[in-house]
């Protein structure tokens, strides 16, 4: 840091561990406090201004300040601030909020289950999934596949379903019955001269012979992200989940479908699967369902998992799982107040509207020196870093290039997320098309002084 620490930042420092950062690297490079945002932009106590182009972490879909939203909160808080689910309790706004994630369903939803979390709402699909094949007396069949560079979150199973080495490194992870087949990105795992229909039909041959190998009989379900968010934007190729369905119907494993980041109109329609030819069986959710304004998940599941819970409730007395704050009523509010609004801003139109110059700003980027492949799913896209174009090499964990790029990005007034050495650009979907180009403005900027740097550290491949 070329400041000395501010008081918030060395108090930040004393008392505060912070997720997903270098923890040997912060009191010299200092944490960024943030004061205050509006809109799309977030203001730090320093009084620095950024475009917060990940919308927080893939959420805040309403940006910053929404006034009816604050409104709801008010009202809620002073009309009953919490209570639980438990015991067959319940309150209005969980009611009101599983009524409009029935309605907006891409399949037909029985019953909304309430978590804290993205992480805790695929927690809680495993956990079905085991109970309702054990209600059907298939005590064997509760292995779990999911893919390389998959992200499910962080209790210790969905960070087990995570793909990501990051994530399992000296944590004792992945568990035992967690299986992870191929990612389907093409440009980094197809085989030289595979065109992308036949980079799919190899993933779905390998997808079918591990199921094979393992046993259909022991396996319970597969997750999968439609786009995947933090593996670093990942947009399958036409046809993939059209591919593997079938192979997985085969087998009588259910598809779970992680919308946590995709869901609520980012990808140009109310959830990803629609977007990507995927017809899932169960749906997890959170992030854009309160637009982040309250923390809440939840899991969205059939009427032929419900009969056999309650069958299996018969049996045993209760349905043992839950959480404190599973449909707490204040998240509940939020979410019904954004879905709300997203639908009388008829969000899903916005940003259709909005993708063909995200697409277009994009594009010219594909230009520039540094950037191998770009990609992306309505309003959630990445720029993928390469030390050599030609040959696609990317660059070694070490240099850096991707967290250093996305330091020259707030420099110059705009965060995204390096995930390794792809730049994630997911910005609120209230943005207007003038605030995108001057988000893509400041990460072209950003970009030259990457290579800038590169190019005088010696950094570049031959």
């Amino acid at each position: 840091m070329s400041q000395p620490l501010s008081n918030l930042q060395a108090r930040d420092l004393d008392a505060v561990l912070h997720p997903y950062s270098p923890l040997h690297k912060l009191r010299e490079i200092g944490p960024t406090i943030m004061a205050s945002g509006k809109g799309v932009f977030i203001t730090d106590t320093q009084g620095n201004e950024y475009i917060e182009g990940m919308a927080g972490l893939w959420c805040t879909g309403l940006g910053f300040g929404n006034e009816e939203m604050i409104d709801a909160a008010t009202e809620q808080m002073r009309t009953l601030p919490y209570y639980h689910q438990f015991s067959g309790r319940g309150t209005e706004p969980a009611i009101e909020l599983a009524e409009k994630l029935k309605e907006l369903s891409p399949f037909d939803t029985s019953k909304v289950f309430y978590t804290s979390s993205g992480s805790e709402a695929n927690d809680t699909q495993v956990k079905l999934a085991w109970y309702y094949n054990n209600a059907l007396g298939r005590p064997k069949k509760k292995k779990i596949i999911s893919r390389m560079k998959a992200y499910h979150g962080v209790t210790l199973m969905a960070a087990s379903l995570t793909g990501l080495p990051a994530n399992h490194m000296d944590f004792d992870l992945p568990f035992d019955g967690v299986l992870h087949t191929d990612c389907p990105h093409h440009y980094r795992f197809g085989h030289d001269g595979e065109s992308e229909g036949e980079f799919v039909a190899r993933l779905a041959k390998s997808l079918e012979d591990l199921i094979e190998r393992e046993g259909g009989d022991t396996i319970a379900a597969m997750i999968a992200e439609p786009v995947m968010g933090a593996g670093g934007v990942i947009v399958p190729p036409s046809g993939y989940f059209e591919a593997i369905q079938p192979i997985l119907k085969q087998h009588d494993i259910l598809l779970i479908d992680d919308e946590v980041i995709n869901g609520f109109g980012r990808t140009g329609e109310w959830f990803g699967a629609s977007s990507h030819g995927m017809v899932p069986d169960t749906i997890s959710v959170a992030k854009q369902m309160t637009s982040a304004y309250a923390p809440l998940g939840a899991v969205m599941i059939p009427q032929f998992m419900m009969d056999a819970l309650e069958d299996q409730s018969r049996k045993i007395g209760v349905f043992g799982h839950g959480y404190t704050y599973g449909g707490h009523p204040l998240g509940c509010a939020m979410g019904v107040k954004a879905i709300e609004i997203y639908q009388r801003m008829n969000i899903v139109q916005r940003v259709r509207d909005l993708t063909p110059l995200f697409e277009q700003r994009l594009a010219k980027l594909r230009d520039h020196p540094l950037v191998g492949e770009v990609r992306n799913s309505g309003l959630v896209g990445g720029v993928e870093l390469v030390s050599n174009k030609a040959t696609k090499q990317a660059w070694s964990p070490t240099q850096g290039v991707g967290a250093h790029c996305a330091t020259r990005c707030q420099a110059h007034g705009v965060i995204l997320r390096p995930i390794g050495d792809t730049i994630a650009i997911c910005p609120p979907m209230i943005i207007t098309e003038d605030e995108l180009n001057e988000l893509f403005d400041r990460l072209e900027l950003a970009l030259d002084d990457t290579e800038h740097w590169a190019n005088k550290e010696g950094l570049r491949a031959a």
